[in-house]
């Protein structure tokens, strides 16, 4: 019994490794592959449950997502000669197993991607550097329609790898290093060039502006001393028409107004002293009994200091208007002006 109880213990062990053996799962996210001796036996894509022979047949799964994929930086050159650096990146799933398990063998993914990214790079450098592709296209808008044209060149080549080449995108396309330090001063050329032209421009604004302004002061100083001009014009007429009316009025008047004058003219400053002969016309107004012997109508016609009407020998001396001291005297030779007026002095009538 015990023997017996022994040999059913053992064989239901048996049963249930050769059950667990036989039995294996597949998830929504995978498929499989049973493989007998390095052939392909049968084929699950679809999850649950499947079976296959124990310790004779291998069970190979496969993820059944879509895959990332980023290639390394490659450096092409467009048809403007212009080389850039390019790295992309793919998205990529499994589309037949069967295919991608004999084009791969035993590598699986690892190797599935080495190959997938020859494809990409060579694809990147083909399409990039075909003819009327600039580097102006390639960091324009325009690069999504020769992003489409990569993905249907690899997606073309990788179905023998039993890929399905779902998107393909550049991730950065920049410049090579050596290229840079020419790139910036191309750019800062064009920039100091531009900069330049502002300047000329804003320089020639400025000069027309400045010559306008120019123009208008010219302008606005001959229009204002013209109508300077005009109004002082004016009023010299006036002052005459004035002048000459008061002097038909009163002519007496009037050669006293112009006598006093001259006085106030003549009779200016520290230094005053004038040496004139009796009957000098100048003084006319400064005697109380009248004029003397032989003068003339008009005292405002005489100008002192004139050779016909000095003397060389005081006869007389009287202080004058403002601090004046008047010497008269015989007629002589030259008029003579000596000595300094006393500020202090007020006018006296001899």
């Amino acid at each position: 019994m015990r023997q017996s109880a022994t040999a059913i213990m053992v064989a239901l062990g048996v049963a249930l490794v050769l059950l667990l053996s036989s039995v294996f799962v597949v998830d929504e996210r995978e498929k499989a592959l049973v493989l007998q001796f390095g052939q392909i036996k049968q084929v699950r894509e679809e999850p649950g449950l499947g079976f296959k022979i124990p310790f004779i047949q291998d069970v190979v799964k496969y993820p059944d997502v879509i895959l990332s994929l980023d290639t390394e930086t490659i450096e092409v050159t467009p048809s403007d000669d212009r080389r850039l650096v390019v790295d992309a990146f793919a998205r990529y799933r499994i589309a037949d197993v069967v295919r991608f398990r004999q084009a791969v063998g035993v590598g699986g993914i690892a190797t599935a991607q080495d190959r997938l990214s020859g494809i990409l790079q060579a694809q990147i450098g083909e399409v990039l550097g075909a003819d009327q592709v600039t580097s102006d296209t390639i960091l324009s808008a325009d690069r999504r329609e020769l992003m489409n044209r990569i993905r249907d060149g690899a997606q073309a080549r990788a179905e023998s790898l039993g890929l399905d080449v779902v998107d393909v995108r550049l991730k950065q396309t920049s410049l090579p290093a050596q290229n840079l330090d020419a790139t910036f001063a191309r750019m800062r050329s064009e920039r100091e060039r531009e900069a330049a032209d502002e300047r000329a421009r804003g320089n020639e604004a400025a000069q027309r502006v400045r010559a306008t302004a120019d123009r208008t002061v010219v302008e606005t100083l001959s229009e204002a001393e013209r109508d300077a001009q005009v109004t002082r014009g004016e009023s010299d007429a006036e002052a005459n028409r004035v002048f000459a009316e008061a002097y038909g009025a009163d002519p007496e008047f009037f050669q006293f107004y112009r006598s006093m004058q001259a006085y106030q003219a003549a009779l200016r400053g520290s230094n005053s002293t004038m040496v004139l002969t009796p009957d000098n016309d100048f003084f006319n107004y400064f005697f109380d009994g009248g004029r003397p012997e032989g003068s003339s109508e008009d005292p405002a016609a005489a100008q002192p200091g004139s050779a016909e009407n000095a003397a060389a020998t005081p006869v007389d001396e009287a202080a004058g208007a403002d601090g004046v001291t008047v010497t008269l005297g015989e007629p002589a030779s030259g008029a003579a002006i000596a000595g300094e007026a006393d500020p202090a002095a007020q006018p006296a009538t001899p």
